[in-house]
């Protein structure tokens, strides 16, 4: 399925950015790589680096090519980062000091000891000599752990403006441990994806630094929704899609599953996704006596969990913590309405009744409730919570229209690089 959905710019590029991802490409990072081709149609030259990710197995054709298109800081293994870390020390040595000197204060507070900061300052030497040798002109690094830490090093190497966007619990669970302060300051701009967000980085950084935390939206391709037509699915089937792992609350979704079946409702859940709760989540379908309603696919490719949403009647997130899910905004604009909790970002896109139906995250007894209305709901119900789930989630998270905004950001981070300090 092709991700390409309006034709690019004529104008010559005005920036040339360098992608910074702890793993890419990478099943559940589709995200960032709409976000990259978008830019690119922005008319933007983008550079593709990773940290690793060079031998994993991957299921979807344009991850393929994305890797081909990707250049790895750790797969020239410990003799290559020795050798990066000695070309910068003697090609720049104030440089480099100041690189090292920052690596050392960032271990201060840190959850990770000292040599694996120096370790990141070793992967920010490679990166810093691919990104003289590409010509960049601003770094952006998803995720506000280590890839922001690289990219920070990294600027302070180079003296080129770096940015990052934070997605949720994992900068925010532990914000002083990976410094995520200093990141903010040094940053030439951040990005949050919800309001939410922004206002959890707000809570650790300086109030002069707040200007420079934008909201841009995670995206969606028009080639994703434009040619489904919403026809609600009259079958009891949910499909939750997402890592198998604690924080998206699996294992509370099966024993609602539970309360569901004791009161007669009759429901199949798919659990689109693999992760390391995979044998507790199968194992604790088996105790509850509900693994006849319980399928586990693994990790599926994008244009499968398409196929597998358009098949359910609403897909169901019974999250503990998140950023903004991809996938509930994914489901929405394939007409489908959503079940999810009320944590961080969910609520600024799904309205509780209009596109489907909210719970507390933890109360089994709510969740329950919530799914037994979705599963109750009559065709035209689901209907017209599926049109309205589609128009707020086309209108909010067109990808082109958020890459208008973070080209604009890059731009504006390119002429103000004196706000990089060093």
């Amino acid at each position: 399925m092709s991700e390409q959905t309006s034709s690019p710019t004529t104008a010559a590029p005005t920036v040339r950015v360098a992608y910074l991802v702890n793993q890419y490409p990478k099943v559940s990072h589709s995200f960032i790589r709409r976000e990259i081709l978008a830019v690119e149609r922005q008319g933007v030259l983008v550079e593709r680096f990773a940290l690793r990710g060079w031998d994993e197995p991957i299921v979807d054709a344009q991850d393929v090519s994305e890797r081909a298109k990707t250049r790895y800081v750790l797969q020239g293994g410990l003799a290559a980062l020795m050798f990066a870390t000695a070309r910068c020390a003697v090609a720049a040595p104030r440089r480099f000091v100041r690189a090292w000197w920052l690596a050392t204060r960032m271990s201060r507070k840190s959850d990770r000891p000292l040599p694996v900061h120096w370790i990141y300052l070793a992967e920010a030497c490679v990166l810093a000599r691919w990104l003289q040798e590409a010509r960049v002109s601003h770094l952006h690094a998803h995720f506000g752990t280590n890839p922001a830490e690289v990219a920070m090093l990294a600027g302070v190497l180079t003296g080129l403006p770096y940015s990052f966007t934070a997605h949720g619990s994992e900068e925010t669970d532990k914000p002083q441990f990976i410094g995520l302060p200093e990141k903010i300051r040094r940053a030439a701009f951040v990005v949050a994806v919800s309001s939410y967000g922004r206002a959890q980085l707000y809570r650790w950084c300086r109030l002069e630094d707040w200007p420079k935390i934008h909201v841009v939206h995670c995206g969606l391709d028009r080639s994703f929704y434009e040619d489904v037509t919403v026809h609600p699915v009259e079958a009891p089937r949910l499909v939750c899609v997402g890592r198998l792992c604690p924080e998206k609350g699996q294992l509370l979704l099966l024993r609602a599953l539970r309360r569901l079946k004791d009161e007669g409702v009759a429901c199949e859940l798919v659990l689109a996704g693999d992760g390391e709760l995979r044998s507790a989540v199968e194992q604790l379908a088996e105790d509850l006596g509900i693994a006849d309603r319980i399928r586990v696919t693994g990790w599926i490719s994008s244009e499968q969990v398409r196929e597998e949403i358009l098949r359910s009647r609403a897909l169901v997130l019974a999250s503990f913590a998140e950023g903004l899910p991809v996938v509930l905004m994914e489901a929405m604009s394939l007409g489908r309405p959503v079940v999810s909790t009320f944590v961080a970002g969910i609520p600024e896109l799904v309205l509780e009744g209009q596109c489907g139906w909210l719970a507390p995250a933890g109360d089994v007894d709510r969740l329950a409730a919530a799914l037994k209305y979705c599963l109750l709901t009559d065709g035209p119900g689901l209907a017209r919570l599926g049109q309205a789930a589609r128009e707020r989630a086309i209108a909010r998270h067109d990808i082109d229209v958020q890459a208008k905004d973070l080209v604009a950001l890059f731009n504006a981070g390119e002429s103000n690089s004196s706000a990089h300090l060093t």
